[in-house]
């Protein structure tokens, strides 16, 4: 920077004191440079904070993410219950209580029955009915099969002899 002095035009009026006007020149490269780290101190103190923020913002997650006292003493009456419940439960199946009602199991056994029988008796009457529409038919039986969209259950590997055996196993082990 440079500092000039000039007379005053009134100075003229004033013999004994003399008026100095005082010109401020200044170097613009200079004070460009001043900007330019100033503000490059600035853009560093701002990473700074929003580095600051970004650990106290995880540092808060973590704490929330954390149980309270409250609901740790509330999770841990819960599961006392619990574990208190199956220890029951293990200590029935131990001594050989049986768990299931005959009658349950007898019902249970008879739906099963029925549910196998409705399946063999659907099975049949789509077997006669595929059977009477594709007797004629000029397509690759296999190919009309993907084109409707049709499974068959050996097609997906299931058998509804194995599923209808189940039953009839269980009686034999029953009566040996």
């Amino acid at each position: 920077m440079l500092l000039m002095r000039c007379k005053n035009s009134n100075s003229r009026r004033l013999p004994s004191r003399r008026r100095w006007i005082h010109f401020l020149i200044v170097d613009r490269s200079h004070s460009k440079n001043m900007m330019k780290k100033a503000n490059s101190k600035l853009q560093a103190e701002l990473e700074a904070q929003k580095k600051a923020i970004a650990e106290v913002e995880a540092e808060n997650r973590v704490l929330q993410s954390n149980l309270t006292l409250e609901e740790i003493r509330t999770k841990e009456s819960k599961l006392k219950v619990e574990v208190s419940l199956m220890e029951e439960k293990l200590e029935k199946l131990r001594t050989g209580i049986v768990l299931v009602k005959p009658e349950d199991k007898k019902a249970t056994e008879e739906a099963y029955r029925e549910k196998i029988n409705q399946w063999r008796k659907r099975k049949r009457i789509f077997k006669e009915l595929w059977d009477t529409l594709t007797d004629n038919s000029p397509k690759d039986l296999k190919e009309f099969k993907e084109e409707l969209g049709i499974e068959f259950d050996e097609d997906v590997g299931i058998s509804l002899q194995l599923y209808g055996d189940l039953m009839t196993s269980r009686k034999r082990k029953r009566t040996s």
